[in-house]
Order: structure tokens, then C-alpha cells, then sequence
């Protein structure tokens, strides 16, 4: 086990490193000065490009300059904003656990709606319950998320008056942003929950657990969907990094304080260290959660630790 966990471990260092190179490379793919663009109306003091320059360390060779950024990452320096004069990570740890909580709350959406249509569908296959859950499923996945967002807040907000439409805070706030973020990809390990528990159904040592007279219910949940889970995790791992994406939206159309907003206004605004240290996180903790997909494969299947 520990063997297997090192390993992962290890595979993770040079996604990190790629990572780190990408975003410190996009500073460099902005179309003419990084300096002049940021300034933007400014740009004619070439005093005060120059000083920009100097102060952002864009007149020293490539190498060195990713040397810098990669030490001042270590030491959890992502840098001042040129524009609010604070910093980065003040800056993003104020939205952070808002796109967080939204995250997470839109993956427990996806992930319990998914398995349950999973499981109905898988188990009354051919019936009126896998048809209506299938389609439920192609609604989701075809839907575009804003638009869902929108009729959520006519109906249960402008309609019913049941949640508030924009903001943060309380649970009742939660709730309509939640399901919006979560419904996709509901949709999508639905149809793979359908898919895994077909095949494991039909495999012998569910045939034998049957004839040892153990219960439908245990047979589904306690051997058919534990043996059908991997596949579904490397769906979740895939739908987290997804799903924090898909902030953007979201923190858009439900007016929520989050990392997502801040990317897309520090982009408006050419304030690109937020942008860099923003996307950074982003992209970290997407490798981080896959690692931890990976981990538990590992508690899931003794077979993936003993190879």
C-alpha cells in the first residue's frame, strides 16, 4: 500500500512542475509588453513601463525569471496585484472557500443524483424507470448550465419566492447555484453508474452471491455497486476539475463572490499576476483531488495496491 501511494505521489511532481511552466509562460504569450499592457493608458510614460519591468523582473532572462517565480511559490508568494496593490493570495484565499463550498456542494449534487439514477436505471433496466431516468440524464448533459441557472431563478426565486436569487451566505443561497453546477455532470456518472452495474450484474459472482440467498439490496449495494465504483471515481475526479471551471458560470449568473469571478475580472482588467497565481490554485487542487481519486482506488480494489 505504501508502495503504491509513493508511486502516486511521485507521479504527481512533474505535473506540478508542468503546471508551474504553463502558467508562468502566460505572461509571456500576452500579445506585445506584459508591462505596456497592463498600464494600458499609462503605456505612454515609457518611465513608467520601464520601472514596471524592472519591479516585475521582465528584463531578466527567461530562466531566471522562472526561477523566481518558482521560489516565490515555495515560499507562498504568488505576487502583488498591480492594480489593488495587495496580495495575490490575500486576494484569492477572501473568494477561495466561496468557490470551494459551491464546488463541493455541486459534486455531493452530482455525485448522490447520479448514483441513485445510476443504480434505478441499472437495476429496472428496460422499464419506464431506466427510460425516464436515461432521459433524465440526456436533459442533463445537453442543457447549458447558465440556462438551467436562469430557469431556476424565474421559477423558484422570481415565481415561488422559496430562495434568494444572487449572493452568498446560508444554505438557502446554496441550493439553486448547487443543482445548477451539479446537474451535468449528474447526468453524465448517471450513465456510467448504468453502464458499470449492467456488466458487473451479469458476472458470475453476483449469480452466486444471489443463489446463497443473500437480498437484492445486498447484493446491489454491498457487492454489485462496490466492484462498479472505479470507473465511477475517475469520473468524479474528472467532473471535480469540471466543476471548479464551471464556477465561472455560475459565480456569474447567480452574482457569487468566487476564484472564477476573480479570474475573468482580473482578465478584463490585464491585472495578470491574479490571473496567474488564480489559475495556479485552480490547477492544483485539480491534481491534488485526482491524486486522492487515485489513492482510493487502492482502499476500493486490494488488487491495484498488490500489482
Amino acid at each position: 500500500m505504501l508502495g503504491y501511494l509513493t508511486k502516486r505521489l511521485a507521479s504527481a511532481v512533474p505535473v506540478i512542475i508542468g503546471v508551474t511552466l504553463l502558467v508562468f509562460l502566460m505572461l509571456h504569450m500576452v500579445p506585445g509588453d506584459p508591462a505596456e499592457q497592463m498600464l494600458g493608458e499609462m503605456a505612454v510614460d515609457k518611465t513608467a513601463v520601464a520601472n514596471l519591468r524592472q519591479q516585475m523582473g521582465l528584463n531578466d532572462p527567461l530562466a531566471v525569471q522562472y526561477g523566481h517565480f518558482l521560489g516565490n511559490i515555495l515560499h507562498g508568494n504568488l505576487g502583488t496585484s498591480m492594480l489593488a496593490h495587495r496580495s495575490v493570495m490575500d486576494m484569492i484565499g477572501k473568494v477561495l472557500p466561496s468557490t470551494f463550498y459551491l464546488t463541493l456542494a455541486g459534486l455531493g449534487v452530482a455525485i448522490v443524483l447520479g448514483t441513485l439514477l445510476g443504480i434505478a436505471a441499472a437495476v429496472r433496466q428496460n422499464t419506464w424507470l431506466d427510460t425516464s431516468s436515461m432521459v433524465l440524464a440526456l436533459l442533463g448533459v445537453s442543457m447549458p448550465s447558465f440556462w438551467l441557472g436562469l430557469l431556476l431563478v424565474f421559477t423558484f426565486s422570481l415565481r415561488l419566492g422559496w430562495f434568494p436569487a444572487t449572493g452568498s451566505g446560508g444554505w438557502e443561497r446554496m441550493v439553486m447555484p448547487a443543482f445548477t453546477l451539479g446537474f451535468g455532470a449528474a447526468a453524465v456518472i448517471a450513465r456510467l453508474v448504468r453502464a458499470s452495474m449492467l456488466e458487473i450484474l451479469r458476472l458470475d459472482f453476483i449469480r452466486v452471491a444471489r443463489a446463497k440467498g443473500l437480498s437484492e439490496h445486498r447484493v446491489i449495494y454491498r457487492h454489485a455497486l462496490k466492484n462498479a465504483l472505479i470507473p465511477v471515481l475517475t469520473m468524479v475526479g474528472l467532473e471535480f476539475g469540471r466543476l471548479l471551471g464551471g464556477t465561472v458560470v455560475i459565480e456569474t449568473v447567480f452574482a457569487r463572490p468566487g476564484i472564477g469571478r476573480l479570474i475573468v475580472d482580473s482578465i478584463l482588467k490585464k491585472d495578470f499576476q491574479v490571473v496567474q497565481g488564480a489559475v495556479l490554485l485552480s490547477a492544483v487542487f485539480y491534481v491534488a483531488i485526482n491524486l486522492l481519486v487515485d489513492m482510493s482506488y487502492a482502499l476500493i480494489d486490494p488488487r491495484i495496491r498488490y500489482q
